[in-house]
């Protein structure tokens, strides 16, 4: 363990957080930074960043920030270094990416800093994974081959916590919404054919059961969007939500979930909609992040359902356009920071 701390619940013993660096050449290293620089503000965990830390320091002196950065060799000592210094578990580039230039030479050290994150949740040694942003492209030339950071994460959560696979589901979260899109990177075109009932009941498992585990929400309402405009007006404008969506709602009512729709996605969003659900399941990736970085472009959380340890992201990219000027806000990975911790403090509460 290291140490006590306050997650705003209570003051509890267990393990810091591992925060992965994402692409060097990203903003991922500017805002960690920016972050520990806002640790008492917004009464931070203590987390280590799992990166290169000559990497670190070259990006604070590019920036003008005033954050010293201490090297750690064991995940532990992250406590007793928080209050001084942003503690970093070294993970060497092999070449030193320039801001705003993303380098393939980099992927092999940024695959390497998720996996040890992972290994280190999986062993308890870590109170929960919050990851940088990433850049699919770098991370292919280093032979990645995983279509995004979630199915990778899977896949580690069935090496590093054997015993059953998973199927991770992508939550997009703030204060005022939290949504899941059903398909996620699939062409429009190809998203009717990609919608079953077995994969909504299974989404919608994993949806309440996080939002009770996780969110701590005793009996979480789950509403669901149509496919069509008007939720298909009962197969005048498709046949979507009358064959494959409806009948999969009954399926999980069955279930004992609560759950209702499909609904018309042109209304669900409004506020007074979102007073009558807890979450709403999304046929398709812009139907769901639409609205929510629409509500919460800064503050939105992306985090990964349906894993054995919490995970949680900042919801943006790795915005090299804006990489190594100092302007890139902080906002969404201190709230990852902060929800991941509430997740961990919820999940170890019902243990």
């Amino acid at each position: 363990m290291a140490g006590q701390y306050s997650t705003g619940r209570a003051v509890v013993d267990w393990p810091p957080l591992a925060l992965t660096m994402g692409d060097p050449a990203g903003i991922g290293l500017e805002i960690s930074l920016m972050a520990w620089r806002e640790r008492t503000r917004w009464s931070l965990p203590p987390f280590a960043l799992v990166g290169d830390a000559g990497a670190v320091r070259e990006r604070a002196r590019l920036i003008g920030a005033d954050v010293p950065v201490v090297g750690i060799a064991d995940l532990a000592e992250t406590a007793g270094r928080f209050g001084a210094a942003l503690p970093v578990l070294d993970v060497p580039l092999a070449e030193r990416a320039e801001a705003g230039k993303p380098d393939s030479r980099s992927g092999k050290a940024v695959i390497h800093s998720i996996e040890t994150a992972t290994a280190l949740v999986c062993r308890g040694e870590a109170a929960a994974i919050v990851t940088n942003p990433i850049a699919k492209s770098v991370l292919y030339a280093a032979g990645f081959a995983h279509p995004g950071h979630t199915e990778f994460l899977a896949a580690l959560a069935g090496q590093h916590c054997p015993g059953r696979s998973y199927h991770p589901v992508m939550m997009l979260a703030s204060d005022e919404l939290r949504v899941v899109p059903l398909t996620v990177h699939v062409p429009v075109a190809s998203v009717p054919a990609a919608i079953t009932g077995t994969l909504i009941v299974e989404t919608l498992d994993i949806m309440a059961s996080a939002l009770t585990h996780d969110f701590d929400i005793a009996a979480p309402r789950i509403a669901v969007a149509g496919l069509n405009p008007h939720a298909g007006e009962a197969g005048t404008i498709g046949c979507e939500d009358r064959d494959v969506i409806a009948p999969a709602i009954v399926q999980a009512r069955a279930k004992g979930l609560a759950v209702s729709g499909p609904h018309s996605a042109d209304t669900l969003f409004h506020a007074e909609a979102r007073r009558h659900y807890d979450g709403v399941l999304c046929m398709y990736h812009d139907q769901a992040l639409i609205p929510i970085k629409t509500l919460s472009f800064d503050t939105g959380v992306n985090v990964t359902l349906g894993l054995p340890f919490v995970r949680t992201s900042p919801d943006h990219g790795t915005a090299f356009d804006i990489a190594g000027k100092g302007i890139a806000s902080p906002l969404s990975l201190i709230e990852a920071l902060r929800m991941a911790d509430r997740h961990a403090a919820n999940r170890a509460a019902r243990r």
